[in-house]
């Protein structure tokens, strides 16, 4: 994949240092994350049901309202942590954590 220089220069770490961390209590899988990464980190997919058990109440009725679709991290350790994820989720669910 091509990135566009401009988001490029907004990530200044080495791939793998960072992972974003999804908020699952407060996703609700707007895809405004797949949008804007571009390193192809994201994708919204329905929440497996062994992730929606340790859910709050409001996490329940989130998923049950949005048919369980949240962004998912199959390429975490693709993460550069320029944070255009983080800047663009509507529910601020997502953070940037050191591996």
């Amino acid at each position: 994949m091509e990135v566009p220089l401009e988001r490029d220069a907004n990530c200044k770490q080495e791939p793998g240092a960072f992972k974003p961390l999804i908020d699952r209590n407060s996703c609700e899988g707007k895809a405004e994350c797949v949008k804007v990464c571009p390193y192809d980190v994201f994708v919204v997919e329905v929440l497996p049901k062994t992730q929606r058990a340790g859910l709050s109440l409001k996490g329940k009725l989130k998923g049950l309202a949005h048919g369980w679709r949240q962004a998912l991290t199959p390429n975490a350790e693709a993460c550069h942590a320029c944070g255009l994820c983080v800047a663009a989720c509507p529910e601020k669910a997502i953070t940037l954590t050191l591996v």
